[in-house]
């Protein structure tokens, strides 16, 4: 009891009138357990606490690692598309804070867990992606359709092992790029395991961050999770708190990506066709012609011929020759001639 405070004769008498009873006496109001203080009618709100599951990061850095991998997500399975030629879709399914010996536990054996070096900090992160899409994957690569893939219950041989490898490595580019707007980390694989529970990169009850993955193959459908140790991340955690760091680019990047853009789509290939001239005629005709037959329309020899580009018609030429190789010769772009034949 502090110092100062004493019971009166009716808080006395009812000690000992419950002492004679066995029963709790009543000494006022329940809200007093927590504060002699508190008021009467506020409510005490009550959360459960896991000791054995300590949440040490906030609900804003998860947000941000989500918004963060997403954006993974987005290029990993844009390069999966491209190295498989089909469509892949990668979405993230869950983001949560779990001790390491829960996320091992939760895993298949075996299955094909790997060790991600993640310099210049400290430690390691691991990967773990499902047999359901892996050998859908290999299936893909060796020349299968996956209509009867029978999953099996082994571990990777060597050649299943490297071809996982170089999935992985896709991976591995598209977690370099989506972390580069937080800190610059050379993501490399370390080596992969068949049996997750043999590999410990923390102790059992360190908190980690594991950020599921859905990836969608055809009619095949696994899943990704990737794990992080909260100590080895620990040292970012202050950038994630940043407010914008996600919409804010760096200096010059728009630039860049334009760049990049006009680079990649100068390389595409389209085909140009010069139209000398149109004309019609009945089936009956058609069926008659034989060759040497001319073909008469009533466009002037010295009118210049259209040139569309992907059936869109872009520019006027004129006919001609270039080498001893039959030519055109750009005159003007269509709009160009549209305004003057307004004027």
């Amino acid at each position: 009891m502090p110092e100062g405070e004493t019971l009166d004769q009716a808080e006395i008498d009812a000690l000992l009138d419950a002492v004679e009873s066995n029963a709790q006496p009543d000494l006022g109001s329940s809200a007093r357990i927590f504060s002699r203080f508190r008021r009467e009618q506020e409510k005490v709100e009550i959360r459960p606490y896991d000791f054995k599951r300590p949440e040490r990061i906030g609900k804003d850095q998860m947000r941000a690692l989500q918004t963060l991998h997403e954006g993974f997500a987005r290029s990993f399975g844009a390069q999966l598309s491209g190295f498989l030629r089909t469509i892949v879709e990668v979405k993230i399914s869950n983001a949560e804070q779990m001790t390491y010996s829960e996320f091992i536990g939760s895993l298949p054996n075996p299955t094909a867990f790997t060790l991600v070096d993640i310099p210049p900090l400290e430690g390691q992160f691991c990967i773990e992606l499902s047999p359901l899409i892996i050998y859908p994957i290999i299936d893909r690569l060796l020349g299968g359709n996956n209509r009867d893939l029978f999953i099996p219950e082994r571990p990777l041989t060597l050649i299943e092992a490297r071809l996982v490898n170089r999935i992985i490595q896709l991976g591995m580019d598209a977690l370099t790029e989506a972390w580069h707007g937080i800190r610059a980390i050379d993501f490399g694989i370390s080596s992969m395991e068949s049996n997750p529970h043999l590999v410990q990169i923390v102790p059992p009850n360190e908190v980690v961050v594991v950020i599921g993955h859905e990836i969608k193959l055809g009619n095949r459908v696994g899943t990704m999770s990737l794990c992080m140790p909260y100590n080895a991340i620990e040292s970012v955690m202050e950038d994630l708190n940043a407010e914008n760091w996600f919409s804010s680019g760096k200096p010059g990047q728009a630039e860049v990506a334009e760049e990049a853009i006009v680079e990649r789509i100068s390389d595409s290939m389209l085909q140009i066709e010069a139209t000398l001239a149109e004309t019609t005629i009945t089936l009956r005709d058609l069926s008659k012609l034989d060759v040497g037959d001319l073909l008469t329309t009533d466009r002037l020899a010295n009118r210049p011929v259209m040139v569309s580009v992907e059936g869109q018609p872009k520019f006027e030429a004129s006919l001609g020759q270039h080498r001893g190789q039959r030519a055109i010769r750009i005159e003007n772009a269509v709009g160009d001639s549209l305004e003057e034949e307004s004027e």
